[in-house]
């Protein structure tokens, strides 16, 4: 045989080689892509169509069309509820995005002193679960909290007042979040182009300022909307008589044992979240560039002016706020009997809670919170975060990537209370493959992690758009595979954000409560459920202290995370210094 024969046979096994290897690969990608759309179908969207399939029967299973509707809409009092929440997510929205606007726009354009400082305060109430600070206000302002004793003031704190601030407390971080990363985005050269125009203060705030965090303000908007929307904690615990739908669920289900009519409920409590969501996806569709790459960053400056005292004067009220929930929830666990002993005790810290046949009840709930959060960290960033990558990563199978997108975006309109409650209709029925994770943590893990699924996946997603796709082209021509090159490459440089996406998942299943409120059984109940089982058995000062145990355990993880951050950034991120 010729020498360029020989070339030629050797070259063609090489290509045969490299054929096979690749048609391995993409078969594997194919696969992952199955398994990762099939588990988002099965955990969410069935759940769902279960959930609809529901509000059209009665109790016998029979199917009855629009009945249950008709019957819900017929009460006055049903109708009530509905517009309640209406009422209550709107003035939370104008509310919480008015004073977390100042404020971002206060430590972003003003020399503050200790700036770092008031963005961590910003930041606390995504520590305590929603009910806690409700409880807070009660012991402030209820009728007899210390505020009211002591000025002999009653702001009527049960019902819309206690709901709302309740609700802009909540949803004060979210909203501070999208708003100081608008904010810090202006570019200097514009205002220093209006200054020597000699524009006024107020006419560069309309005509540059607000223009250019137009696209922010609506984000936040639509979600402090859904989140008050869809809250639980706030309402049943300073709700009083003012019914909304996220109560009526829990009422139908829990009282009355009315699944249908629950089902009913959700269904219209997913209408205007859905909506919110379409609204705010239409909204980033048409948001454009508004900074090119020589931007000049904006420096904040001093000078004196009645709106900038405003500003002032909303940082520090927030900050009280936030300052005042915290320390009210510190006292609280440790005093005899608020308001009326106020006497220092750890009574509160030993006790039983309801279904945690335990010497230790507090011990034995908080340890379940902890295992929950730890689960859902590990498996939920896994999952996110290798979904995040073969979208983002994966050439080719553009319908695959494109279904799979819009399933990863989709939990984010769904309120937790009606994602669980469709998991009984699914998981709790004996006889069915998919009982046995009914009453295990593995259906709390699951659950949880469907709900908070789409702010990791757009991290995750943010993240994977940063590096360049040449990393997977150079793995290719040296015949690496795929899944080599995510692990030696793609992990370790997008390693912060993996650890975020960690961080995120623990900290937030530690504070759930909408979510899993259906689901626990005896012997699973978790920490942040418990504070509401000891609230309605009136023992709020016991509820104060398994709070504060939630915070210490998530300021003492948040630490951790932040260590973590810091190493990781040390020995993966030099490259981005050199």
């Amino acid at each position: 045989m010729s020498a360029p024969a020989a070339s030629l046979r050797i070259g063609s096994l090489g290509e045969k080689t490299i054929g096979q290897r690749l048609g391995f690969e993409d078969y594997l990608r194919r696969f992952l892509f199955v398994i990762i759309g099939v588990s988002l179908v099965l955990f969410m969207i069935y759940p769902l169509f279960r959930l609809l399939i529901r509000s059209l029967e009665n109790r016998m299973g029979e199917f009855v069309g629009l009945e249950n509707y008709i019957i819900y809409f017929s009460s006055s009092v049903n109708r009530a509820s509905l517009t309640n929440s209406l009422n209550i997510s709107l003035q939370s929205m104008v509310i919480c995005v008015l004073l977390a606007f100042i404020y971002a726009y206060g430590l972003s354009r003003l020399p503050i002193i200790g700036r770092r400082i008031f963005q961590m305060i910003a930041m606390l109430p995504i520590f305590i679960p929603s009910l806690v600070q409700a409880i807070a206000f009660i012991y402030i302002f209820g009728n007899n909290g210390i505020f009211t004793r002591t000025t002999g003031i009653n702001i009527g704190i049960y019902g819309a007042n206690g709901i709302v601030m309740s609700e802009v407390f909540y949803a004060f971080p979210h909203a501070f979040i999208i708003l100081s990363t608008a904010l810090s985005l202006a570019d200097a050269r514009l205002y220093e182009a209006a200054e020597a125009l000699r524009t006024k203060g107020v006419r560069m705030f309309f005509t540059i300022t607000l223009p250019m965090v137009k696209f922010g303000i609506m984000s936040a908007c639509f979600v402090v909307f859904t989140l008050a929307i869809t809250d639980f904690g706030a309402p049943k615990v300073v709700g009083g008589d003012y019914n909304v739908l996220a109560t009526d669920i829990y009422n139908k289900v829990i009282g009355q044992q009315n699944f249908e009519m629950g089902a009913t409920i959700s269904t219209l409590l997913l209408i205007p979240a859905a909506l919110a969501f379409i609204l705010d996806r239409i909204v980033q569709r048409r948001q454009v560039a508004m900074i090119s790459s020589g931007i000049k960053p904006l420096s904040p400056k001093k000078h004196q002016s009645l709106a900038q005292i405003i500003v002032y004067a909303v940082i520090a009220l927030v900050t009280v706020y936030i300052i005042g929930v915290y320390f009210t929830v510190l006292v609280g666990a440790f005093t005899n009997f608020w308001p009326y002993d106020m006497s220092f005790t750890l009574k509160n810290f030993t006790f039983y809670v309801a279904g945690a046949h335990h010497r230790f009840g507090a011990v034995h709930v908080l340890w379940n919170s902890v295992q929950m959060a730890f689960l859902t960290a590990v498996f939920g960033t896994i999952f996110v975060f290798g979904s995040a990558y073969l979208i983002e990563k994966t050439r080719n199978l553009n319908v695959s990537r494109s279904l799979l997108y819009l399933l990863s975006i989709m939990p984010l309109s769904i309120p937790g209370m009606v994602l669980g409650l469709s998991y009984i209709f699914v998981f709790n029925q004996p006889g069915s493959p998919l009982y046995a994770i009914y009453g295990t943590m593995a259906i709390l893990v699951i659950n949880t992690i469907i709900h908070y699924y789409t702010v990791p996946f757009l991290t995750a997603t943010t993240a994977l758009k940063q590096l360049d796709k040449e990393f997977e082209a150079i793995g290719e021509s040296l015949e690496a595979p795929f899944y080599r090159t995510f692990m030696k490459i793609t992990v370790p440089v997008a390693l912060p954000a993996i650890i975020q996406i960690a961080s995120y998942l623990f900290l937030n299943a530690m504070v759930t409560i909408s979510a899993v409120v259906f689901l626990f059984v005896p012997g699973k109940e978790l920490a942040a459920l418990s504070v509401m089982l000891l609230d309605d058995a009136a023992r709020s000062g016991q509820a104060m202290a398994l709070s504060l145990l939630i915070i210490v355990v998530g300021f003492t993880t948040r630490g951790l995370f932040y260590l973590m951050m810091r190493g990781a950034q040390k020995k993966t991120q030099e490259w981005t210094t050199g």
